[in-house]
């Protein structure tokens, strides 16, 4: 009997040990999984893989340990006047009687995200999630009284949440996607004070899992008890103006010495945003007459143009190895082989058209265009534009230069290669524009603060634009096509230089915006209107000066 009883137990523990095994192999297999997934943006963020296996364990057991490794400290600041109301600010520091290794794998934590959004809702926020609005002023240290939201006090978390926030954004999908999304970290992440010689890194990652962003905080040495966690608020910039420029947000610089003039970039600029776009120049070919009864076959991937060239000269054909014309709707990128096998083909395209159609370019060309001037650098139609990548330092300068002329500073921060103002920015707040930067690649152009204005019955004087369609048919000689038939635009709200993030306001862009109003006017109509509120200025010397 005992001798089947020992079968019996020896059988459960093979039982026991064989589920054992299953178990380890199929967590490590969602692991395996996890690492196909993540392992790009682990390695983007830096995240060493020492501590990938723990913070797959705790990401998906929502494990917050950092608590019992960490603490926020107060202390008081050292004020140069004497100040009869003590100032304190908070640190993190290392509270474990342990210390924290390096070298252990556990050594990573999961920080949690207050607050994420995109900054064109940030005020709406504010104002209507409960609770959302006292946490972020007592997270920044500013007075806030009760729940209801106090406009002054939004517009002081407005202000000053650019020394908290974080930014990611997701690469995949609509443009309205590829918009960046801005976080604020949970109450101790947000009191990790700057370094530059940091004890930890912080670094965001998203959990595809979960479907959920968080930060991960990891130590880049040894901390015994009372260190404290510090992380280089400008990581990875090693230029020590341009590191300067980066972290003014928190500690002052003397850019005094910085001049403000903004050279032509070197050919190796434009070379690298051609190589980027992948896109091949063509060789010199000569132009071809074309016979003036030739009936030129069209190709074409866009529907308008299908539905409108209704012209006897023009043929549409489903053929593009047939076509006289080829109107593409996705960006030609050979022409090389375009000018080598088939020159005599017209394109609605032209090589390195880059330089006119992309911001940053765009600002720079512009500039051959007009004298230098601290003033008026480039021609006299385009605000002045710097490149944040580039001359973030002359931006600075010139900002604090305008300053001290008590000269107006509202400046409107554009992506360089999106529309319909997506991830647009307009604000008279240096930290905003500095910290733009840290997401899409931006020029800072001088916003129009006395703009001409358009009187709308039913609302008053708004913002308006006019719009031409313009067809460049060769450069040398430079032969330009207008259609004098232009499009208007109009802003849904009188303007002020006040609720800058309101697009109704600032924005002439309404076609794509959901649940707005789209002001359409004839430009036959808009004529006698226009001139009607500017006697002084008839629409024909307007439109000669445009």
């Amino acid at each position: 009997m005992a001798t089947t009883n020992n079968g019996i137990v020896n059988g459960m523990e093979e039982q026991e040990e064989k589920e054992t095994e299953q178990e380890e192999e199929q967590e490590e297999e969602v692991y395996r999984n996890f690492v196909a997934l993540h392992a790009g943006a682990l390695r983007s963020s830096g995240i060493p893989e020492l501590y990938w296996k723990s913070l797959f364990l705790k990401l998906s057991q929502e494990i917050y340990d950092a608590g019992e490794v960490f603490g926020i400290m107060q202390e008081m600041e050292e004020e140069e006047n004497a100040n009869p109301i003590p100032k304190f600010t908070c640190k993190v520091v290392v509270t474990s009687e342990d210390g924290l290794q390096a070298s252990d794998p556990n050594s990573v934590f999961l920080v949690d995200h207050a607050w994420t959004y995109r900054v064109e809702h940030a005020r709406q926020q504010l104002e209507e999630i409960p609770g959302l609005l006292p946490r972020m002023a007592s997270l920044m240290g500013l007075d806030c009284h009760g729940e209801t939201p106090d406009p002054g006090t939004v517009d002081r978390v407005l202000e000053s949440m650019w020394r908290y926030n974080q930014t990611y954004r997701l690469s995949q999908g609509t443009a309205e996607d590829k918009v960046p999304v801005w976080y604020i970290m949970d109450e101790f992440g947000s009191q990790v004070r700057h370094a530059d010689e940091a004890s930890c890194r912080l670094a965001p990652l998203y959990y595809l899992q979960g479907q959920m962003a968080f930060s991960v905080l990891w130590p880049l040495r040894d901390l015994a008890p009372g260190d404290e966690v510090t992380r280089d608020y400008a990581y990875g910039e090693t230029r020590p103006l341009v590191r300067q420029c980066r972290l003014l947000p928190w500690l002052p610089a003397d850019l005094e010495g910085v001049s403000t003039d903004t050279p032509e970039p070197s050919d190796l600029y434009y070379e690298a945003i051609q190589k980027e776009n992948k896109e091949t120049s063509p060789v010199e070919i000569q132009p071809s007459p074309v016979p003036a009864d030739k009936v030129l076959k069209v190709f074409t991937g866009m529907q308008q143009v299908r539905d409108h060239l209704t012209h006897p000269r023009f043929q549409m054909t489903d053929s593009e190895e047939d076509a006289d014309v080829v109107w593409a709707y996705v960006s030609i990128k050979d022409y090389r082989k375009w000018s080598e096998q088939r020159p005599q083909v017209m394109l609605n395209q032209f090589p390195g058209e880059s330089v006119v159609t992309v911001k940053d370019c765009l600002s720079a060309v512009a500039r051959r265009a007009g004298g230098a001037g601290d003033d008026q650098q480039g021609a006299p139609w385009l605000p002045r534009t710097f490149n944040l990548q580039t001359e973030l330092p002359q931006f600075i300068r010139h900002y604090q230069q305008r300053h001290e002329r008590g000269e107006d500073n509202h400046w409107i921060c554009k992506p360089w290669n999106l529309a319909r103002g997506l991830d647009t920015h307009i604000t008279s707040s240096l930290d905003y524009i500095i910290r733009q930067r840290e997401s899409l690649p931006k020029v800072v152009c001088k916003y129009l603060e006395d703009p001409v204005l358009f009187h709308r019955e039913e609302l008053g004087r708004v913002k308006f634009d006019v719009r031409y369609m313009l067809m460049l048919r060769s450069v040398r000689p430079l032969r330009l096509y207008v259609y004098k038939v232009f499009w208007l635009r109009f802003a849904n709200k009188p303007f002020s230089l006040d609720h800058l993030d309101d697009y109704q306001k600032h924005f002439t862009v309404m076609n794509y915006a959901e649940g707005v109003q789209l002001k359409q006017v004839h430009y036959d109509d808009f004529i006698p209107m226009f001139e009607q509120q500017y006697p002084q200025h008839p629409w024909s010397e307007v439109e000669a000066s445009v």
